[in-house]
């Protein structure tokens, strides 16, 4: 490289230097010379005012109130007491809607044991409709809100129930006698239906019919109870349950009840007429709730008075009266349902260990549907259904499972009416009357009544009306 273009170069690069002043000289100019130390005091930012400590808006000023998550104000009016549990247990009987079954004839005094109606539809007179009522006899389960007005199907089972009733009447023989039965079966096999048959039946006949309807609500600790006095081993009286029964009594039977008077001065701590009628014996129980269980007592000692009518006495929903009740004692123990008053005095006729003097029925039906386990009434009531129907294979006790002995000697002579599925002709009855009412809209005919019992389980009365009325496709 030759010197003039190195001299050159070299002039060209102090010419640069003098032009642009070095980076740190140009960032000192720019930058404003300051102390690190200064004395002047330090501002805050001023606090924020509280929310909502505005000025109040002036009179006749429209202003907007805003608040978040605030909830609507109930406008609906709050049930009355007692109001949700009337509307669940409502019943609805007829149907407007339905047509009127003119071939439909009504059950009669005269004819409400004969066998000669087995396999018909009947329908049941309006004025037992309401003594059934008033005793609970229907459910809701039962589907009577579909039709025009009640009605039943008389099957086998009914007619040997109606045999039994008629024995216990007094028969041919003419000797009133205590029938005692368990109504067992499958799941919606019409054991409840059956029950409410019998009692229907007692009702043309003019008994006295006492009904438990669900056995549940006395053993579930939801109604008051206390100790009855004088009572070896302890027992418990319910006086408002008590109450509620003996109104129910006095309401279903006004008639007979009305027409019998006292035979004796009743042993009751409240006064009552020398010749008062057993109506007003009982509405003595239902004003006095606290001397309820001593009515009912002296009640019961008048309709077992020579002369006097046969007693239907049933309970639905056998199970429950045979185990520990929800009730606790002065010690904190559970209370055995038998120790209960009520409980004690049904499962006293039903063992046979007392008998009615002038004949009658003692009914218990068993449930499949809201019904706690109890290993000794299934076994118990297996020994009976094999004594009936195969005795040479007696079933045998578990000696693995608890025994409760109150329960086995309470029914160890008990007999059961089992109620199986519907024949062939019986469900074509219902089947056809199910037509007739306008809740069937298909040709009645042997395949479709073939079809519809062999999609019932072979029968079985609840299934049977899902398949042919409440199930639509």
């Amino acid at each position: 490289m030759s010197s003039s273009t190195c001299i050159r170069r070299f002039s060209r690069l102090s010419l640069d230097r003098t032009a642009h002043p070095p980076i740190a000289s140009r960032s000192l100019l720019a930058t404003p010379q300051t102390s690190c130390f200064s004395t002047t005091a330090a501002q805050h930012a001023s606090a924020q005012g509280k929310k909502g400590m505005a000025a109040a808006p002036k009179r006749g000023a429209r202003t907007l109130n805003i608040k978040k998550n605030k909830k609507d104000a109930a406008v609906a009016k709050k049930p009355a007491p007692g109001e949700r549990k009337a509307a669940r247990k409502r019943i609805v009987l007829s149907n407007n809607n339905a047509l009127e079954v003119e071939t439909l004839t009504d059950m009669d005094k005269s004819t409400a044991l004969a066998n000669k109606h087995e396999g018909q539809v009947k329908g049941i007179p309006d004025a037992v409709v309401d003594a059934l009522r008033a005793v609970e006899a229907f459910k809701r389960s039962q589907g009577w809100s579909m039709f025009r007005r009640p009605a039943t199907l008389i099957r086998k089972e009914t007619t040997q129930l109606a045999e039994l009733m008629s024995q216990a009447e007094g028969g041919e023989e003419g000797k009133p006698k205590t029938v005692r039965r368990i109504l067992t079966g499958e799941r919606l096999n019409g054991k409840s239906t059956l029950l409410l048959q019998g009692l229907t039946m007692a009702f043309l006949r003019q008994w006295v019919v006492i009904n438990i309807p669900d056995a549940m609500d006395i053993v579930n600790a939801h109604t008051e109870y206390a100790p009855l006095p004088g009572s070896q081993p302890t027992q418990y009286s319910q006086e408002t349950y008590t109450a509620t029964l003996l109104s129910q009594i006095a309401k279903a039977n006004d008639k007979v009840l009305s027409s019998l008077t006292v035979t004796a001065a009743p042993n009751i701590p409240v006064p009552f007429p020398a010749k008062g009628s057993l109506k007003q014996l009982a509405e003595a129980g239902v004003a006095n709730p606290e001397a309820s269980w001593s009515v009912f007592v002296a009640l019961w000692n008048e309709l077992t008075q020579p002369g006097r009518p046969p007693i239907m006495f049933a309970l639905d929903n056998l199970a429950h009266i045979m185990r520990n009740s929800d009730y606790l004692s002065a010690d904190v123990k559970p209370i055995h349902a038998h120790d209960l008053t009520l409980i004690s005095h049904f499962v006293t006729y039903l063992s046979g260990s007392k008998l009615l003097p002038n004949g009658g029925v003692v009914l218990a039906s068993t449930s499949k549907s809201n019904t706690p386990t109890v290993s000794a009434l299934d076994f118990s009531l297996e020994v009976a259904e094999a004594k009936q129907y195969s005795p040479n294979n007696m079933p045998q006790w578990n000696p693995y499972k608890k025994a409760d002995q109150r329960v086995i000697d309470c029914l160890k002579d008990i007999k059961v009416l089992k109620i199986a599925g519907l024949s062939k002709n019986e469900a074509r009855s219902i089947i056809e009357y199910y037509a007739a009412s306008g809740m069937l809209r298909a040709k009645v005919d042997d395949g479709f009544v073939t079809e519809k019992w062999s999609l019932a389980g072979m029968g079985n009365i609840g299934e049977l009306e899902r398949a042919s009325v409440r199930l639509r496709l």
